[in-house]
């Protein structure tokens, strides 16, 4: 029997993954839970998800899902994809399996802009992982994940960003085929590295796309940097 599965999230990535559940005969794309506003710089998962007769979400929250609050509701499998929004206890109750894909190699870069942190920090390793969702912000045990290699004497944060996306994709398509096999391991607290919003503006140069972008931000007095 198909197992029902709700997409979270936003972006080329997350129609990637939308596209392989739609096509694939073991699940049944239920709903689609779009990052709302979506990002002007990527792909609209909405706009694809209309094309494709796939429900929609159009607040972009999770509680206003059709019948969520209903007792009895519940779903096989949510799958986020940059998904900006914390999931909360009640909602992961309600999932037999609720699973994010994160832009970085956790435990280290928890949070936000795990790229552009990791490019400020010059780190030549970066990663993309598969892992449980949990109360917590990315501390859930960890199913997969892919480390690549990243250059910060010459990467943008669009260069390592686009790289991460090629490299989820492949950590997806190979995971979902064998994901009931896979034992998920807890993280090892002793290295977690976290960043919140609230220090986006120590990352300077690093703060936006390319470091032209950020330092035009920067010169800008004024505006949010």
């Amino acid at each position: 029997m198909a197992r029902n599965v709700i997409l979270l999230g936003k972006g080329a990535l997350a129609i990637r993954v939308a596209e392989w559940f739609l096509q694939n005969p073991d699940y049944t794309l239920k709903l689609v839970v779009p990052v709302i506003p979506e990002p002007k710089w990527t792909d609209s998962i909405s706009a694809w998800a209309n094309k494709h007769d796939v429900p929609l979400v159009e607040s972009g929250r999770y509680k206003d899902i059709p019948g969520v609050k209903d007792e009895h509701w519940r779903i096989d499998l949510a799958f986020s994809v940059f998904y900006d929004r914390i999931i909360r206890p009640w909602f992961i109750d309600k999932c037999d399996r609720i699973l994010n894909l994160h832009n970085g190699p956790l435990p280290r870069y928890r949070g936000v802009s795990p790229i552009n942190w990791a490019l400020k920090n010059e780190e030549r390793m970066h990663g993309v992982t598969i892992h449980e969702i949990t109360p917590g912000i990315d501390d859930g045990p960890i199913v997969s994940q892919v480390l690549y290699s990243i250059y910060p004497e010459f990467d943008e944060v669009r260069d390592a960003y686009l790289r991460g996306l090629a490299y989820g994709w492949t950590l997806f398509e190979q995971t979902m085929p064998i994901l009931e096999k896979i034992k998920a391991v807890p993280q090892d607290e002793s290295k977690a590295l976290y960043y919140d919003s609230s220090k986006n503006a120590l990352l300077g140069e690093r703060r936006y796309f390319t470091r032209e972008e950020s330092l035009r931000a920067m010169a800008q007095p004024g505006k949010e940097h």
